[in-house]
């Protein structure tokens, strides 16, 4: 960058028999090139990380001494660029003995006193150790589809290994969109039930009626449209685990009914008098507050004993810290991966929107949001411009802090309504999407990593026209 820095290491490259001396009291690898990016000078921790000798490597281009991955994935300096801010990224270098060490790499352009170009410098900075410490952290931080490094999430994550050896009942509460149904599969998936069926009903997706079959099963001719015998959904979890989400939109009638099972291990399918011993470990969930449904009879408080055995809860992304950082970063990982772009991060104005939202629709909404921005990012970092329109409302960006002390004076803030801003968005992304592509819904919902028939679902419910 051009500032004070830029020109006085400029005024001392022209002082080389002071700048060695200097420059080798410094423990970050630096070197000094010239306009043409040919290294000049280089420290001693430069030399060290490397394994290059400086008589070996002084006049040759960079990419030649450092031997980095970067230079060919857009170096300025590589493309005879000239002119432009100083650059930090991660990065890999093959040393002398052929092994490739993670570093931080910056580049900056350095100018004269008159504002000519006067070379470039660079600085690189071993990261085995850190790199090593985010591997082993990312695997202790995750589980499943989870990512967290909070406290909260920590104590989620240890205590997993434990339960998962048990075959009690487990109630996963927390708020819509925190992960319960990631939470419920990844205690599947390291029980010794893993290679058994994994089966999920959604307890509010479905009428009663339809509810019963669905979960117990019916036999031909239990009621009108029954024309052939159907197993439920807990027989063909058998030997497996059986998961409810939204345990607490399930009928009265059926609690009775799931609170018969849980006693016995029991079904007796829809019209027959013959039960079926299912072996079905019972996991549920839900974002509602069950004991306050309990006083207000609207759920059953034996049920609620026999389910709440294990009790797992997940915050709110609002409550996690700097796990939105981690999140944000994984979910841009994913969705590059996903749909072949070469993204590296988040401006700092991206960034300081992403944090100071409160995401009511917690980690699911953030997802999205990523999902979004990748989408309609069309340079190396996602900038506010490519957010979704509604994280940008002055409303929205007005930190929530419980403690705060609101002037009385203050006027009444409009309510702000997280589903239907993020449904205006997803319009937005299809709509956009449909110009794109010259209004081909196959090109368009390929270019949004969607399958055909979700893209029309989506459409319909939008009710875009094409």
């Amino acid at each position: 960058m051009k500032n004070e820095n830029s020109y006085l290491v400029s005024g001392l490259l022209n002082q080389q028999f002071l700048l060695p001396d200097l420059l080798d009291e410094i423990p970050v690898g630096i070197a000094i090139l010239d306009v043409n990016g040919k290294i000049k000078i280089v420290n001693r921790t430069w030399q060290t990380i490397t394994g290059a000798e400086p008589d070996s490597i002084t006049g040759l281009k960079c990419m030649l001494g450092l031997r980095c991955d970067y230079c060919f994935k857009g170096c300025p300096i590589m493309s005879g660029k000239t002119d432009f801010d100083a650059i930090a990224t991660d990065a890999d270098i093959i040393d002398r003995s052929r092994i490739k060490i993670p570093i931080r790499l910056t580049i900056s352009p350095l100018f004269s006193n008159d504002k000519k170009l006067s070379g470039f410098v660079e600085t690189i900075q071993d990261i085995r150790q850190v790199a090593e410490l985010s591997s082993s952290a990312s695997k202790a931080y995750s589980l499943g589809g989870l990512v967290g490094t909070s406290p909260q999430m920590v104590k989620v994550f240890s205590m997993i290994p434990s339960i998962a050896g048990t075959d009690s009942s487990v109630l996963i509460t927390g708020e819509t969109g925190t992960g319960k149904d990631v939470l419920a599969e990844a205690l599947h998936n390291a029980s010794d039930r893993a290679g058994s069926p994994f089966i999920k009903v959604n307890c509010g997706a479905l009428p009663e009626t339809l509810l019963e079959s669905e979960l117990f099963g019916h036999v031909k001719g239990a009621f009108t449209g029954a024309h052939e015998n159907r197993p439920g959904r807990i027989k063909l979890a058998h030997n497996g685990s059986f998961f409810l989400t939204e345990i607490g939109d399930l009928p009265l009638a059926l609690q009775v009914k799931l609170l018969s099972f849980l006693d016995d291990k029991e079904i007796y399918p829809l019209g027959s008098s013959k039960g079926f011993k299912a072996n079905v470990r019972i996991i549920v969930a839900t974002h509602r507050d069950l004991k306050q449904m309990v006083l207000d009879k609207t759920f059953r408080a034996d049920l609620l004993f026999r389910l709440n055995v294990v009790h797992l809860h997940l915050p709110p992304l609002r409550e996690r810290g700097e796990d939105i950082l981690l999140l944000k970063n994984h979910f841009l990982k994913e969705y590059c991966t996903k749909f072949n772009k070469k993204i590296r991060g988040f401006t700092k104005k991206s960034a300081k929107i992403l944090l100071g939202y409160h995401f009511p629709g917690n980690v699911r909404e953030l997802r999205n949001v990523v999902e979004y921005a990748v989408n309609f990012c069309d340079r190396d970092c996602i900038g506010a411009e490519h957010l979704p329109a509604y994280l940008t409302e002055q409303d929205i960006l007005r930190p929530v802090i419980e403690s705060a002390k609101v002037s009385s004076e203050l006027p009444p803030q409009k309510e702000y309504s997280p589903a239907e801003s993020w449904d205006h968005a997803e319009k937005r992304m299809i709509i956009e999407a449909l110009i794109k592509n010259g209004g081909r819904k196959a090109d368009a919902a390929k270019s949004l990593g969607w399958s055909r028939s979700t893209f029309w679902r989506k459409m319909n419910k939008h009710a875009i026209n094409g």
